[in-house]
């Protein structure tokens, strides 16, 4: 079969279908045969369509503007139109087109004599741009003759001419990246929580600019070892990054560096988790010189387990047979330049964190009582920070929004006795679920002002669906802290925005916490008197 070369203006001819179609006589089994523009065949496999495909990755040409420039001529032995499974395979692929040939069975004999023949009826299919419903069409059956006077070049370059104006119209539409999120929903959650978990990520992906065109779900008992979700959950999702065009596809989970590789070369675009995306959005939110010493560290940490390459083999400095040679191979280099690079960054959070240990140690010598603002991301830390101090730190309506800390000098006057007493409140990171071990490691220095504090002041968002949620993964991260931090005032922010029920709901919960809204001003003057009962406290 690799000997025969077709017409490159024509789907197939009579001579090389009624080949192929005798070979899957033969051994009774599908047979696929997969040829260039040129008419050249680059591939022949025993099998369907699907269960012969070529990874994306390995296709010469790839991506939402254009067709593979292959395409599939299969043998199917029922006499049906092409399966959906079928014509899966031919989109993930982004074939030019597929010609599926049903079969006699075993061949009859022409009138008057002559070749035998094992075609029965023929099927064209194609992709089609913009697909209201299928992302393909399959013609009527047709006879070998017909299918094989139809104008391949003409097809192909009409189908291209419309898939590149759409690529280009989504690329006007969209300045960011065109995700994918996937979400996986295990025995031990429930309906509630993975909805609120995916709505979490939903909004990273928007931090991080980025656009989710459609999410994915699955429920499985476990992970899938090598693709967090099953194969066909695996084909469907490859079949939507093909119809919407998508670059990029999230999971809701992390990934181990394998799962990452196995799906990239199924979907044939670039595959994230969680946590690279949170990493994204703290590389973008780094300003300060230590911020932006801090991101890189969580990034290398996080990318030098992931580095790509074949392992052991790709080592020249192993032992055994075809290991052994002289020097390093790329991948240990860039591993060794990550390494020294982590080690060096390491060093300058340590003097990181010894000058900021200095500049506490000069508030402590004033005597001046130290507050941290602590709470989920988005809570309103800063924009508290901003009304309680007078201050113009930045304030948005995003995940992260701050990432580098910021201490403010506050004063307060005591009711009874109207003295003045001086704090001093400190933004910080806002935390999240699962907050990457990453990240943790790396912002040490930023989140020992957490530690190192006479108190915090733990602000909740009230007005979000899962605060309840959101007030446990706070005191979880808090609790692993290395240093035990010091009494907490729980503050709940954003009172104007909620209903009368849920205000009822969290006084009953936390009769302890303190109800304001920070840009409405609401409870502001019992905030304050509440903060100097909470240093006086803390002493």
């Amino acid at each position: 079969m690799y000997h025969q070369r077709l017409p490159g203006d024509r789907l197939t001819t009579p001579e090389f279908a009624q080949r192929l179609a005798a070979i899957s006589t033969d051994l009774g089994k599908p047979v696929s045969a997969y040829l260039n523009r040129r008419g050249q065949v680059i591939r022949v496999g025993v099998g369907s369509p699907r269960q012969t495909q070529i990874p994306p990755l390995e296709l010469p040409r790839y991506g939402a503007s254009r067709l593979s420039g292959i395409r599939c001529i299969a043998t199917q032995l029922k006499r049906d139109e092409p399966g959906t499974a079928t014509l899966t395979a031919m989109a993930i692929q982004r074939l030019d087109a597929l010609i599926c040939l049903t079969l006699t069975g075993s061949g009859f004999q022409r009138r008057g004599g002559g070749e035998t023949g094992y075609v029965h009826r023929t099927y064209l299919a194609h992709l089609v741009p913009n697909p209201s419903e299928a992302s393909w069409t399959v013609s009527e059956e047709m006879t070998l003759e017909a299918i094989a006077q139809q104008d391949f070049l003409d097809l192909v370059e009409a189908l291209e001419g419309e898939f590149e104006r759409e690529f280009v119209g989504q690329s006007v539409d969209s300045d960011g990246d065109r995700v994918l999120l996937v979400g996986l929903r295990t025995q031990n959650t429930s309906e509630t929580e993975f909805e609120e978990h995916l709505a979490e990520v939903v909004r990273l992906v928007d931090t991080a600019g980025g656009v989710v065109l459609q999410t994915i779900q699955q429920g499985r008992s476990r992970p899938h070892p090598q693709t967090v979700i099953g194969s066909g959950k695996v084909d469907e999702l490859a079949l939507a990054v093909q119809t919407l065009g998508a670059n990029l596809v999230v999971f809701d989970r992390d990934l181990s560096p394998a799962q990452v590789r196995n799906l990239e070369k199924r979907l044939g675009v670039r595959v994230v988790d969680r946590t690279e995306v949170i990493l994204d959005i703290f590389a973008q939110r780094a300003q300060s010189r230590a911020g932006k010493l801090q991101v890189e560290l969580a990034q290398l940490e996080y990318s030098l387990p992931r580095l790509t390459g074949q392992g052991q083999k790709m080592s020249r400095l192993g032992g055994g047979i075809g290991t052994r040679g002289p020097g390093e191979t790329q991948l240990e280099t860039e591993r060794r330049a990550i390494s020294q690079r982590i080690s060096r960054l390491q060093r300058e959070v340590t003097n990181l964190q010894a000058h900021r240990a200095r500049m506490r140690q000069q508030r402590q010598a004033q005597e001046v009582p130290s507050i941290a603002l602590v709470g989920y991301t988005n809570a309103g830390k800063s924009t508290l920070l901003n009304v309680l101090a007078n201050s113009e730190i930045y304030t948005a309506d995003q995940l992260f929004a701050t990432l580098d800390p910021t201490t403010r000098r506050l004063s307060i006057q005591e009711d009874v006795t109207h003295t003045v007493h001086q704090l001093v409140l400190t933004d910080t990171v806002g935390f999240i679920h699962e907050l990457p071990p990453a990240l943790v490691d790396a912002f040490r220095a930023t989140l020992e002002e957490v530690t190192e504090a006479d108190a915090l002041l733990h602000v909740v968002d009230l007005s979000h669906a899962a605060w309840q949620n959101q007030i446990h993964s706070v005191m979880g991260i808090l609790a692993e802290m290395p240093i035990t931090p010091g009494p907490i005032l729980l503050v709940f922010n954003k009172i104007d925005a909620v209903d009368g029920d849920t205000l009822e709901l969290a006084k009953e919960e936390y009769p302890q916490a303190t109800f304001i809204s920070a840009t409405a001003g609401f409870g502001l003057a019992t905030l304050r008197q509440r903060l100097l009962q909470l240093v006086e406290y803390a002493r």
